[in-house]
């Protein structure tokens, strides 16, 4: 036998026994040919030999549930991260790109993405827009469902985001967009998002055809999603010492995977992508092997990507070495038996402008904003009146609703002294132009303005303030900027992250956007916003199937009811 690529003195992982053997590895034509002793494989000759000097090796890291756009950045530059950092095969769901374009934003994607080094096997939004009270620039729907599956390579219906119309609501869109994919498309995967569901909910959504929840879980619920058969695809806010015990200690690992869902820029610059999960769960105890099988094995087995997740005859070879024992630190990673990050001569990116057709780069369709946009008008009687407050809490990009007592006057609400921010969304896409406006308060800014076009998923143009007139400044911004970040406080802009490309993605290199957003971060804690990811936890507050109080262009979201709910409350 003559092949490409020997790699010799290596100690191998073996997804079959879950554990390390000392194995000499024949590549060729982008696969592994032959895994065995030096003896064994003595007589196979090839064109390179490569002496792992005793190293590990493991399979590619697989991330089988993220967002792209999450990072803001292109499918490129997210590939160039991704490969330093173990990963060579993910499944994005592209359904931002998707609430701005529709259809056309996923081709997109899929278009940038093909020239990847890392491979990208698609899903398809499901959620497009993720509920009936919001206003996006694209909708996905039975037929557009019907094109992607027919013109693209598609590995799964991405997450099913509105899970209270799947249980409450048998006619709606939702539930007519299950039963069509089931019955069409009987063996591929459908992705689900279930914050909290136990019990007969629960069962409801595993027999509408949901297989796999990937939201904040606790024990209580982790078990009760294994117990009834649901995958579950663990995020790094899922991590608590609780659930790693737990994951630890029961005979689960065929039920769950680590993924990232959502990585913002700073994080992917600074310290990496689905390694970064894998060594949290390391450092709780969990074995490092039953690591390796939960960032390679499972997620291939739940994509039914038969092709890969394992150092074995006749799978892809994509592999990387590892530089110190039992980490996931990698001195070099190959993609289908070909080098493609060595740690010893790293080549800086290249960027290729204008990845996107032309008009993807003019979607702020909203004109100038003035104080006048910012004003919450009424037709309530002077006096005291009481209204719904979002709260913020570090920790969670969940939000609670309380209430307090503001007073009207000549027709305008006065929050301005109430301890209160003003949250108020436009929307962008030029179809409805609604906004809504509402209040917020807790671990959210307590002076500026912060503005941006990034939001959740219809990606409206959202802004939080301490007053208005740094409020319209932000938000102007902004729009000059075609979509973006800003940060303002009497104002100066603090820090101003331009996202031209359908408002939510830049072109430009890792190391540049990175240190954009972390100066973005910095910013946003400077007018006093406690989070652990402030971007994300303002991303979110106009993401109306995340609990519990939400706003849209629609108005204010009671995500649990599922319905739009008023500022005033009338005792």
């Amino acid at each position: 036998m003559h092949v490409e690529t020997l790699i010799t003195n290596a100690r191998v992982y073996n997804t079959y026994t879950n554990r390390f053997r000392e194995a000499v590895i024949a590549i060729d034509k982008g696969l592994f040919v032959a895994i065995g002793s030096k003896e064994e494989l003595a007589s196979i000759r090839s064109n390179a030999v490569i002496d792992a000097k005793g190293k590990q090796l493991i399979p590619g890291l697989i991330d089988i549930h993220l967002h792209i756009e999450s990072s803001m950045v292109t499918p490129e530059t997210f590939s160039y991260a991704l490969l330093q950092n173990g990963v060579t095969t993910i499944v994005p769901e592209p359904h931002e790109m998707a609430n701005v374009f529709g259809v056309e934003g996923v081709k997109a994607m899929i278009r940038a993405s093909e020239f990847c080094t890392v491979d990208m096997k698609y899903a398809i939004p499901s959620s497009v827009p993720a509920t009936s009270m919001e206003t996006t620039g694209g909708e996905i729907g039975i037929n557009e469902i019907d094109e992607l599956m027919k013109t693209e390579e598609i590995q799964c219906l991405g997450e099913i985001m509105n899970y209270v119309d799947v249980i409450k609501k048998p006619d709606s869109k939702t539930n007519q967009v299950l039963n069509h994919f089931r019955s069409t498309y009987p063996n591929v995967p459908i992705e689900g998002h279930v914050p909290k569901l136990t019990g007969l909910d629960l069962d409801q959504i595993l027999y509408s055809g949901i297989g796999s929840d990937h939201t904040h879980q606790t024990v209580e619920g982790l078990h009760a999603r294994i117990e009834a058969g649901m995958f579950v695809e663990i995020q790094e806010k899922s991590m608590t010492p609780e659930v790693l015990r737990y994951l630890i200690e029961n005979d689960v690992r065929e039920h769950f995977c680590f993924i990232t869902d959502d990585v913002m820029t700073d994080s992917l610059f600074q310290h990496g992508h689905l390694n970064v999960l894998a060594t949290i769960a390391l450092d709780a105890g969990m074995p490092f092997e039953d690591v390796i099988y939960a960032c390679t094995a499972t997620p291939a087995k739940r994509m039914k990507m038969d092709d890969r997740g394992a150092i074995a005859v006749g799978k892809i070879a994509d592999f990387t070495i590892i530089e110190t024992d039992n980490t996931f630190t990698f001195s070099s990673v190959y993609k289908n038996g070909v080098l493609v990050y060595d740690k010893k001569n790293v080549i800086a990116q290249k960027v290729s402008p204008n990845q996107f057709p032309s008009h993807f780069y003019s979607s702020i369709k909203l004109p100038r904003l003035t104080k006048e946009d910012f004003k919450i008008q009424t037709d309530r009687a002077n006096g005291m009146h009481i209204c719904r407050v979002m709260n913020v809490a570090d920790g969670s990009t969940f939000t609670k609703e309380s209430t307090k007592e503001l007073p009207v006057n000549n027709g305008e609400l006065h929050w301005e002294r109430s301890g209160c921010r003003l949250i108020a969304t436009f929307e962008r896409h030029g179809q409805s132009g609604g906004r809504a406006h509402g209040l917020i308060a807790g671990d959210v800014l307590q002076r500026g303005a912060i503005a941006t076009t990034y939001s959740h998923d219809n990606h409206n143009l959202l802004v939080v303030g301490a007053n208005s007139t740094d409020m319209v400044h932000a938000a102007n911004k902004v729009i000059e900027a075609q979509g973006g970040y800003c940060v303002v406080e009497d104002g100066e802009v603090k820090a101003l992250l331009k996202l031209p490309v359908g408002g939510i993605l830049s072109e430009a290199p890792l190391e540049e956007v990175g240190l954009e957003v972390k100066q973005l971060v910095a910013a946003m804690r400077q007018l006093g916003y406690k989070h652990y990811n402030p971007i994300m936890s303002m991303s979110t507050l106009s993401l109306p199937v995340s609990p519990a109080l939400k706003i849209t262009d629609f108005g204010l979201i009671d995500v649990n009811k599922g319905e739009v709910v008023d500022l005033f409350i009338d005792l």
